[in-house]
């Protein structure tokens, strides 16, 4: 990511790239032309936001069925309860950090982690990167860890890469994100929730999804944890086909979020929602 002077903008270059992110936009594109979103596009919002953080919680080993998700008020009996209510909180909260972003993602990644985390994580590794020789815990990714040297650089550079901003299109820097914070592994827990929260709020804050009704979660969900992780290696594989797949597999999730969320408008249209 460092040997160009505007990485962001190279990926975006890369083969089949481009496709995607235009791919992208028309999907989004069509669910905010639907005639429900001038209605109701509160409820859609709300509805997106429920379903990406069920979406979310899926992969991290809590895959619960939608209206179980609604239902529940406890989520600290046991630890699928606990990744869906952090799951629930970060996309709460996901919402209210729109404005630091740009100016201070290391502030926005440390209040995701401690918004995650709730009650269920006690000490000092609550909201900061881990340090050398902590353990991480982490059900889905079970690749090598970067040492806390290499985190504290790659995030450092992440930052710089955010609060530069640039032209790259949101999809790429939305992908590129997600995958430095999965492959990084930052915290000592919840480092996938954390990672899709902040695709989320890179989405949201570029101007993409401006309302938060294309959630990316509910299609990675629905690629399944398989896909996911093929994808997730190629983006840490470093290769130019690699990466360009991560980027695609980004782009098909933010399509499969809007797709849903033209069935729950369709829904409300037909009165059955």
């Amino acid at each position: 990511m460092s040997s160009a002077s505007d990485p962001l903008v190279a990926l975006g270059a890369l083969p089949g790239v481009a496709e995607s992110v235009e791919s992208v936009r028309k999907a989004v594109d069509r669910v905010y032309g639907h005639r429900v979103m001038r209605r109701r596009g509160g409820e859609i919002t709300s509805e997106a936001a429920l379903r990406g953080a069920r979406g979310s919680a899926a992969l991290s080993g809590a895959d619960w069925a939608l209206e179980e998700v609604r239902r529940r008020t406890d989520f600290g009996a046991d630890p699928e309860a606990l990744a869906v209510g952090a799951a629930l909180r970060l996309t709460a909260e996901a919402g209210q950090l729109l404005s630091i972003w740009r100016q201070s993602p290391m502030r926005v990644l440390a209040r995701l982690h401690l918004v995650a985390s709730g009650s269920a994580v006690a000490g000092d590794v609550v909201g900061r990167p881990r340090l050398a020789g902590e353990p991480v815990d982490e059900p889905l990714v079970d690749l090598p860890l970067p040492d806390a040297e290499e985190v504290a650089g790659r995030l450092d550079g992440l930052s710089r890469l955010v609060i530069a901003g640039g032209s790259a299109p949101a999809l790429v820097t939305a992908a590129v994100v997600h995958g430095e914070l999965l492959a990084l592994r930052p915290f000592a827990s919840y480092n996938g929730l954390v990672a899709r929260a902040a695709e989320r709020i890179v989405l949201i804050n570029s101007g993409l999804d401006p309302k938060a009704i294309c959630p990316a979660e509910v299609g990675h969900a629905e690629q399944g944890a398989g896909a996911y992780l093929e994808a997730f290696n190629g983006y840490v594989s470093g290769t130019a086909e690699g990466i360009a797949a991560w980027i695609a597999h980004c782009g098909r999730a933010v399509e499969l979020g809007a797709r849903e969320s033209t069935a729950v408008c369709e829904a409300l249209q037909r009165g059955a929602a």
